[in-house]
């Protein structure tokens, strides 16, 4: 498969699974890890939707075409539980899961992630940009938090 990741691509996700923040990402904004996949509240929200959350491998893939099975399960069952986790600390009425590969599916990370979004009535997410520049830090690590207290990992 192509590759879209730039030359000298300093990839957020593996410096955030290494503990370094860059970008706009934040240490403050983990939730958790399993041994193959973690978790982190996203820096970008869009307007109905604050709190949504990102669950990446840790090991380097750009995209779903690169990912192994058993990365690809470990992203998927980090998922669940977040969503699960999420459903019972934000008060939402559900959850979406959404993943883009390649620049015409909107992917702009080069390393494969999953969007958890907490939906709510009349949200729009599905109509909506995200909301410009990052989301405040200390809300970020509000929601966190509330993730953390909440999510069961094995």
């Amino acid at each position: 498969m192509p590759t879209h990741e730039p030359p000298g691509y300093e990839c957020p996700f593996c410096s955030l699974a290494a503990g370094r923040p860059i970008g706009l990402g934040r240490v403050t904004d983990y939730v958790g890890r399993t041994d193959l996949a973690m978790t982190m509240v996203a820096p970008r929200w869009w307007p109905g939707n604050p709190g949504h959350a990102l669950v990446v491998p840790l090991a380097h893939h750009e995209n779903l075409y690169d990912l192994p099975p058993s990365a690809g399960h470990a992203v998927h069952d980090l998922v669940r539980a977040v969503a699960a986790a999420m459903r019972s600390v934000y008060g939402c009425s559900g959850v979406t899961v959404r993943q883009n590969n390649e620049p015409v599916g909107n992917q702009t990370v080069w390393h494969y992630h999953v969007h958890v979004f907490p939906r709510h009535p009349g949200d729009d997410l599905h109509r909506s940009d995200p909301l410009p520049g990052p989301a405040d830090v200390a809300a970020r690590r509000r929601y966190a938090d509330l993730l953390r207290s909440e999510l069961r990992l094995p």
